[in-house]
């Protein structure tokens, strides 16, 4: 969870029981679930009402799936999927040089 591990998590147990005292804790708990369920639900009402204005064409759309990162990664991993289902091309197979002899240089490509 957010990569908050259990000794952090009793720390901010221990630093909410100083500040706000025992006796008004339970209600700023009960406060912060009510304020996550209601992100939660206006994170779903507008996923919803992207999916309906996009069309049946986007309906397995994902909020995840319009992350640069994610969609980059994607077709990356995609394009390399299709390559390995490519056969390879075979190597060209070139004289070996005799000892001494020079390799051929090309004057204009430098």
């Amino acid at each position: 969870m957010f990569g908050i591990g259990l000794p952090e998590l009793m720390v901010i147990a221990v630093v909410a029981v100083i500040v706000f005292g025992p006796d008004r804790l339970p209600e700023m708990a009960r406060q912060a679930g009510k304020f996550a369920r209601q992100v939660r639900n206006l994170a779903t009402s507008a996923q919803n009402s992207l999916r309906e204005e996009l069309g049946p064409e986007y309906a397995d759309l994902k909020l995840t799936d319009l992350d640069p990162r994610q969609a980059i990664r994607k077709h990356i991993l995609e394009a390399m999927e299709d390559d390995d289902v490519l056969e390879p091309e075979p190597l060209e197979v070139h004289e070996v040089l005799a000892r001494g002899e020079r390799p051929p240089f090309d004057h204009e490509a430098t």
